[in-house]
């Protein structure tokens, strides 16, 4: 690939498509893989979406994180299939069929027929694969989609039928009426764990409903409810047997009430001042068996016999209502338990169902059929009302489960389905979810951890159309029951013939021969739920067992998965619960459970709301990698939430892209100078070793770095390596290129410029192996022009892209302790130097006389010796003194104390401590560094219980003249002498000039190899001073501008550019003329 732009605004989006082109043409992903045939095999499973709708922000974390890791383990020696999949089946592709076609329920699409409705359903099932393609290539994510999975292929499904057979054979299977979620929206039941996917606030109409006893129908018991659309199908009203009620007279109406004591409030906004009486108290024993007025007539004929009395749970509460529930058993999970377990209801008898699946009331019910059950509330209410059976109306506003696709409310409602038991398998799923790694662990531990424990048996037919039937076939009563494992035994047991497709429309009609006289077995209508589908892709994907035994045995578990923590109730979990179902293992060995991408508002992303920028303009604005970089240095790769903001991808280009960008381009340029100057080709010499204190201490910072990469990403612990990559470019641009600056344009001689350009070459070449998984666009593009210089045959085979060369291993014959050290503390003056002089506001281009660091430790003093001329250069200074002297620069020492932590040891004392502190003496203080206490008012403190801190007290001078401004760390104090002279005045003007020439010299677009001579003329200059300067700083402008300043009347030729320039109160003409 040919190299970057050199000159110029560089673009990183054009720059990218250079990149793609040039990926295109190598077809980079396929020969990566390709080129690692026969390395140790790192598996994978890329979780399937939909793709009905374009990829979002949260689409592009989950690629971004994926594409990381399996780039990494690609180049630290792996082969690594990283096949795409898609979701094809299921309600996303129903719900978006039935309102284009306004299905509204069962009927319409038994009308239409199943097969012209799953027709449509195939057609629209791809319809942005291309759109996802380009997305996902456009982000730089390497993934095969030629090779791809679609849950709707027929060995895909084939395999999910194995895996049921499996779960059937070891009696994992039943057939059951239970209570579950269910969408009126969808005209189905969903698992519990759907349920628990989108929950709103909604205001609910809140009623107390009097039940006047049989025995004594002034004494009505009180129920609360915030369903009123489930109080026809009443059955029984259930108290707790731990409670104790009370029984009272209302002051204003003489109504006799039976409910808990502590609910009072239900009534009364303050009991205390409220018009009452207490009759007397009831234990719950007492209650139970009382039969009440049925509330209505309808089901009374087929239940007078067994319903509408007082039963006993513990379940029953005293946070909220009256403390007495009332109970319609098809319409609460734990209503229907109670009452079939109390006799209400018996296992196949009848049980008050009127709502049909759509969510309206039958003809049961009389004046409410055809009626939306909500809709329905207000009616209620109103008839209970007129039949003063209405105690209590408001309204309440709580949380409650909505349909994650349709977006109705969800309502519990009895319906006959089928399970996988799980609770049974609880301990397994816990131990093996102990065997695997979660990052962050908080999730396994805490979040999956919990819906672990509590895992309920799994509902998992929905009665639908478009999805994977499930392949049982049964008698009309349900005892023979044939379940299919293949299509081989399904062309066995129904004589069919070629079978090639698994949907309703192919089998339905297909039958079984009974083997008890039952006649023909048909197939049940239910099929998976798409949760089944995509838990079972481990297995499907690869047609397991039916093909590639082998390969799936080497690649299961997964080395890794990764997708957002709102899958820990999803895909992470039916992975596991059919994994340990069927292997007793868990699916994937290492797992990163990302946070959820919101809108800048805290808001989910919103297209109606448009909160948030579309995804194709920050690509083609940034580029890919500035938002790769945003997106995973972010709270959210520690499962917590993103406000995502354009802002923050704009500053991952203007604060660490540019700069690295502008080093590695600050090279090519050096190199070229270095050719013009003294003929000298650059090319890259592995085996040099720089005694430039700097380049060893670069050097043994990026391999402190190369080892704690590969340590963090073994870990899978993403969060604390980008940090410190986007320090070590901080490292580079700012302390490394800046400090030698000069070396790099040969001010030093050739010897040590070419150390000094083999050390940049050799951090810009690992920076960008290291940083490849992260940025893959700007590393290649680099790289393409670093190739350049490395010697023939530097990296074994091909090497035309980055993404083919190996991740770099650690040279530990660059290791230094004592050079980073010593590096460290420098950068420390350094920092502390530029503090002191931005306090006085004083500019880096005017020369200062003195910066005085005073410590103890005569290390610390020898370290920055030895770095003293970066010193004074970065701090333009002309002297630097090292001291211990405390006392002749007045240096003096107090403590502090976390008074907080203390005050937990010392308790009474502490105040004592507290009020005496300040006035320890600093000798004494001193004197605790090295012993370790100090005493305070008679009470002894250790090293742990203060912080020794050195300050300057001017006061305390031993030369009261001197002008020092202090500046610490709390470890070192540097004192900077603020006094400006005149002849450090013209030196830093001089500074000023040079500088115009340079920000000329890039308005003109030239380059350093450029030769151009430079003419001045002086036009206002009020006191003389630049003149003075261009004349008394003649050698230091010559040396940095390797030419001289010309007067302009001397030029011959004309001007390519020319300017005003002004430096404080004066002003001259600066031209350029090509040599």
């Amino acid at each position: 690939m040919s190299a970057p732009e050199e000159s110029g605004q560089f673009s990183f989006p054009r720059e990218e498509e250079r990149v793609l082109s040039f990926w295109r043409e190598i077809d980079a992903f396929k020969t990566s893989v390709k080129l690692s045939e026969g390395r140790k095999v790192f598996s994978f499973y890329d979780g399937p979406p939909f793709c009905t709708g374009l990829p979002h922000y949260g689409h592009m974390l989950a690629g971004t994180i994926k594409d990381i890791v399996t780039r990494f383990a690609h180049n630290t020696g792996h082969y690594v299939e990283r096949r795409a999949g898609w979701d094809c089946h299921g309600l996303p592709i129903e719900f978006e069929i039935e309102k284009n076609l306004g299905i509204r329920g069962k009927a319409d699409v038994l009308e239409l027929g199943i097969d012209k409705y799953n027709a449509e359903c195939r057609k629209i099932v791809m319809r942005y694969s291309s759109e996802w393609r380009e997305t996902v290539e456009r982000l730089g994510r390497w993934i095969d989609f030629d090779n791809d999975y679609k849950t709707m292929d027929t060995s895909f499904m084939e395999s999910e039928w194995w895996v049921f057979k499996q779960l059937f054979d070891k009696g994992l299977v039943y057939r059951g009426l239970r209570v579950m979620p269910y969408s009126t929206g969808l005209n189905t039941t969903l698992s519990n764990f759907e349920a628990a996917e989108n929950y709103q606030d909604v205001v609910d109409p809140a009623v107390v409903v009097a039940f006047p006893l049989k025995s004594d129908p002034k004494v009505s018991l009180l129920a609360w409810t915030t369903t009123p659309w489930t109080l026809p199908s009443n059955c029984a009203l259930c108290v707790n047997p731990d409670f104790e009620y009370v029984k009272i007279k209302d002051g204003e109406t003489g109504d006799v009430y039976v409910l808990l004591e502590r609910c009072l409030t239900i009534l009364y906004k303050d009991p205390k001042k409220a018009k009452f009486e207490i009759l007397e108290k009831i234990q719950a024993k007492d209650l139970v068996g009382l039969e009440y007025e049925p509330l209505f007539d309808f089901f009374v004929p087929k239940l007078e016999e067994t319903a509408w009395r007082v039963i006993a749970d513990k379940y029953v509460s005293d946070s909220d209502g009256t403390g007495i529930v009332h109970n319609a058993p098809a319409y609460g999970e734990d209503d229907y338990r109670i009452c079939k377990d109390s006799g209400i209801i018996s296992l196949g008898g009848f049980v008050p169902m009127p709502v049909q699946d759509d969510g309206t009331f039958d003809s049961s019910v009389g004046p409410y059929a055809g009626m939306y059950i909500k809709d329905a509330d207000k009616v209620i209410s109103r008839d209970i009302k007129a039949r003063g059976r209405l105690v209590r109306q408001g309204t309440l506003k709580h949380s409650y489960p909505f349909c994650w696709r349709s977006n109705t409310p969800l309502i519990y409602r009895a319906a006959p389905s089928w399970f996988v038991r799980v609770e049974d398998a609880r301990d397994k799923l816990t131990a093996n979810n102990g065997q695997t790694r979660w990052v962050p662990e908080f999730v396994q531990e805490k979040r999956f951890g919990d819906w672990l424990a509590n895992a309920r048996d799994w509902n998992l037919s929905r009665t639908r159309y478009w999805g994977t039937p499930i392949p049982l076939w049964a008698s009309e009563d349900f005892e023979e029951l044939v379940c299919v494992g293949s299509v081989a035994e399904l062309e066995e047991l129904t004589g069919a013939k070629n079978v090639t497709d698994l949907h309703r429309e192919n089998i339905d009609g297909l039958t079984i021969p009974s083997r008890q006289g039952k006649g023909q077995l048909r197939r049940i209508e239910e099929v998976f739920d798409c949760w089944f589908e995509s838990g079972s892709m481990p297995y499907a994907q690869k047609h397991y067992p039916f093909e590639n035994t082998e390969l799936f045995n080497n690649t299961f578990p997964a080395d890794f998965i990764s997708e957002g923590i709102d899958q820990t109730r999803g895909w992470f979990y039916t992975l596991l619960v059919l994994s340990t179902l069927l292997f007793d293992k868990p699916a994937w060995k290492n797992l990163i459970a990302s946070g959820l991408v919101l809108a800048a508002d805290g808001k989910k992303m919103s297209k109606s709301l448009k909160n948030y920028p579309d995804p194709t303009i920050i690509l083609n604005k940034y580029g890919a990698d500035p938002l790769r970089l945003y997106l995973i240095n972010s709270p959210v790769v520690r499962a917590e939430t993103l406000r995502f903001k354009e802002e923050g991808v704009k500053d991952i280009v203007s604060r660490v892209l540019l700069p690295w960008f502008n080093a590695f381009r600050f090279f090519g340029t050096q190199v070229q100078v270095l050719k013009k100057d003294t003929g000298v080709d650059f090319m890259f010499d592995p085996s040099s070793m720089s005694g430039n204190i700097m380049d060893r201490w670069m050097l043994a910072s990026v391999q402190t770095l190369i080892k704690f990469v590969r340590e963090e990403m073994s870990a899978y612990r993403l969060y604390t390596v980008v940090p410190r990559m986007l320090e070590m470019i901080d490292q580079l641009t700012n302390w490394y290129v800046r400090f030698n600056r000069k070396r790099l344009k040969g001010e030093s001689g050739t010897e040590d410029t070419i150390y000094a350009l083999n050390t940049l070459f050799e951090v810009l070449l690992t920076l960008c192996r290291l940083m490849a998984p992260f940025t893959p666009f700007l590393t290649e593009s680099m790289y393409g022009s670093l190739k350049g210089y490395l010697p023939e045959n530097y990296f074994e085979g091909d090497s035309r892209s980055l993404h083919f060369v190996p991740f770099p291993e650690v040279r530990e014959e660059y290791f230094n302790a004592e050079i980073e050290r010593a590096m460290s503390r420098m950068q420390a003056v350094i920092e502390l130097g530029r503090i002191a002089r931005e306090r006085k506001n004083l500019s880096l281009k005017t020369p200062l006389t003195e910066l005085v660091v005073v410590h103890s430790n005569p290390e610390y003093l020898e370290d920055v010796r030895g770095l003293s001329g970066y010193v004074t250069e970065q701090l333009n200074l002309r002297k630097l003194v090292l001291t211990a002297d405390e006392q002749t620069y007045g240096i003096k020492y107090r403590a502090e104390a976390d008074f907080k932590k203390l005050g937990i040891k010392l308790r009474k004392d502490m105040p004592r401590v507290k009020k005496a502190l300040p006035s320890v003496s600093s000798s004494e203080i001193k004197e605790a560094q090295t012993t370790g206490s100090l005493v305070v008012d008679g009470i002894t403190l250790g090293a742990d219980d203060i912080n020794i801190v050195r300050y300057f007290d001017a006061l305390s001078l031993a030369d009261a003249s001197r002008k020092y401004e202090e500046a610490t760390d709390k470890d070192v104090v540097v004192l900077l002498d603020t006094e400006v002279h005149e002849e450090l005045m013209h030196e830093g003007l001089a500074r000023e000039v040079v500088n115009r020439v340079q920000r000329l010299r890039k308005k003109a677009g030239l380059q350093p190899v450029d030769d151009i001579v430079y003419y001045v003329q002086i036009t206002e200059d009020p006191e003389g001073i630049l003149a003075t300067v261009l004349r008394t700083q003649a050698e230091y402008l010559r040396g940095t501008l390797k030419q001289d300043l010309l007067d302009m009347a001397a030029k011959q030729a004309p001007a390519f550019a020319e300017e005003v320039q002004e430096v404080n109160d004066s002003k001259f003409v600066l031209a350029f003329v090509r040599a």
